[in-house]
This record gives C-alpha cells, sequence and structure tokens, in this order.
C-alpha cells in the first residue's frame, strides 16, 4: 500500500502546482471560470494529500511536495 501512497503523494503535487499557476488566470478571483477550476484543483489536491497520509508520515509527505514545488 506504501507504494500507493507515494503515487497520490505524486499527483497530489502536480494538482498542487496546476492550482498554483491557476492563481494567475483568476485575477483576484474575478474570473469565473478560471476561479472554479482553480478551486476545484486545490480541493483535488488537498484531497489527494489526505489519502496519502494514511500510509506516509506527515513530516515525510510535506518535504516531499515542498521539494517538487521548489524544482
Amino acid at each position: 500500500m506504501r507504494e500507493i501512497a507515494w503515487i497520490t503523494l505524486f499527483f497530489a503535487g502536480l494538482l498542487e502546482t496546476g492550482w498554483a499557476l491557476g492563481l494567475k488566470y483568476t485575477e483576484g478571483f474575478t474570473k469565473l471560470g478560471p476561479s472554479v477550476a482553480t478551486l476545484v484543483v486545490m480541493a483535488g489536491s488537498i484531497f489527494l494529500l489526505s489519502r496519502s497520509l494514511s500510509d506516509l508520515p506527515l513530516g515525510t509527505a510535506y518535504v516531499e511536495r515542498i521539494l517538487a514545488l521548489r524544482q
């Protein structure tokens, strides 16, 4: 099960990158389409992170996501 947790964490990191980029297109959440898409991707990222935490320690998951965002 631990391999699935790592894969889930990887996709959570991808979604986190997606919503971070999506914030640019929301223009302060004044554009409805990009704002809704960004919020959906944000919720997906948090959901996948929470699923991966069932098998991975919080510290490990957090550091892995921070390192993925810096690259």
